[in-house]
């Protein structure tokens, strides 16, 4: 007689696993909120300390997940009033700050959550196709890599808005190349294991110079309504390309979600620049989680730090149950962005603004510190120099993410 299979509803481990998840979206809170530090950061510490923890690896691996989805919602707001992107959100960081500035912070908050979460429900019917053809076109794509990465340069270089632009833009990826090859290979001695050398190199490169600019300044003005003003279908379109562009980082090696929010950038309309950047980067950023747990089941590659928590801690990829901690998690953080976004507006906007850019580059420079030692506060500094170099000279500054593609290309 054939065998039926009906589902079954635990709910001692469901009620293990809602905690897990809560757990998971507290840190991704604390980490998408604190100007530098990235998911990376406690997803490494939750791998670390997995196997001290009495509790089903599964569940570890629902607080992981669910700490990388909400930091993912949340780290546009540091970016955003501050000025202090992490990796992923280094595209979206001056766009967003200009609709800061004139008074759409709130705006571009819940652009870019309404971004995140049409991606993200988007990424996971899309996630099955795409996986499938990854799985045979990879070997192809990792044996042609550096000329793929090569195409990249090519066209930020080639979308810069003047020959100088142009010029300056190729430059400052030539020197944050040589930055990438001379320090990625370095594992220095440093308090916290859970950090590395990413944490300086990128706080150095995008935020630090924008708070080095801001002081003196006037700080965060008086925000406006939070009504979007952006269309429906750009808004949709837009959010669109950020998913798919998140496959590019799920799958390919190298690429980071702020070079995804580039690839995406011809389907942004041109008179919505600021709002489709924030859009597409965001989107690209949250989708990034479901496909590199694609990419880990299906090809059992690691293509974020989140991902790679997951691997070292032992997880086993029961998708359905892992997707269904993506998806509320993503809840949790659309609905913690309405909540702390605006809060954080008015905070930063009553504060001293130089004062409060003095104590954050004081904070980078602590856990540039506690991340990769002495040696992460010199290329902290060596950093900023380079980051201040672009805008002034009229070049954009994800030019500067060939600290990862240009060593990439060679190695």
């Amino acid at each position: 007689m054939d065998a039926l299979v009906h589902p079954v509803v635990d709910p001692g481990f469901t009620l293990q696993a809602l905690a897990f998840l809560i757990g998971g979206a507290a840190l991704g809170t604390i980490s998408g909120l604190v100007p530098g530090l990235h998911a990376n950061n406690f997803a490494l510490l939750l791998a670390g300390i997995a196997p001290s923890i009495p509790a089903d690896p599964l569940l570890v691996g629902i607080a992981i997940l669910a700490a990388g989805v909400v930091h993912s919602f949340l780290d546009i707001v540091p970016a955003l009033a501050l000025g202090v992107p992490d990796a992923a959100t280094a595209v979206a960081a001056l766009p967003g700050h200009r609709l800061v500035v004139a008074g759409r912070g709130r705006e571009a908050l819940r652009l870019s959550a309404v971004g995140s979460g049409i991606a993200v429900a988007l990424a996971v019917p899309l996630a099955i196709p795409i996986t499938w053809a990854m799985i045979r076109w990879y070997p192809t794509v990792r044996a042609n890599l550096p000329w793929l990465l090569a195409g990249v340069v090519v066209f930020l270089v080639i979308t810069e808005s003047s020959r100088r632009g142009a010029v300056v833009g190729f430059a400052a990826f030539l020197a944050s190349a040589a930055l990438g090859m001379a320090t990625l290979d370095i594992d220095p001695d440093a308090p916290l294991d859970a950090g590395g050398i990413l944490a300086p190199l990128f706080t150095g490169l995008f935020g630090a110079p924008v708070l080095i600019d801001a002081i003196g300044g006037d700080g965060v003005p008086p925000q406006s309504d939070a009504r979007l003003t952006m269309g429906k279908r750009d808004l949709g379109v837009t959010a669109g390309a950020g998913s798919i562009a998140g496959a590019i980082v799920g799958y390919i090696p190298g690429v980071s979600a702020a070079i995804a929010a580039i690839a995406a950038l011809p389907a942004v309309p041109r008179r919505e620049a600021d709002r489709g950047f924030v859009v597409a980067t965001s989107g690209a950023n949250t989708a990034n989680t479901v496909f590199a747990l694609f990419a880990l089941a299906a090809l059992g590659t690691p293509r974020t730090g989140v991902t790679v928590a997951v691997e070292r801690a032992a997880v086993p990829l029961a998708m359905p149950v892992l997707l269904v901690a993506v998806a509320i998690a993503a809840l949790c953080g659309f609905t913690l962005v309405l909540l702390l976004g605006d809060a954080y507006l008015r905070v930063v906007g009553n504060a001293d603004y130089t004062r409060l850019s003095v104590t954050v580059l004081l904070l980078l420079v602590g856990l540039s510190y506690a991340f990769a030692g002495a040696f992460g506060v010199g290329v902290f500094v060596v950093s900023a120099l380079l980051g201040l170099v672009p805008p002034r000279f009229g070049a954009r500054r994800v030019h500067l993410m060939g600290v990862l593609i240009g060593p990439l290309m060679l190695w």
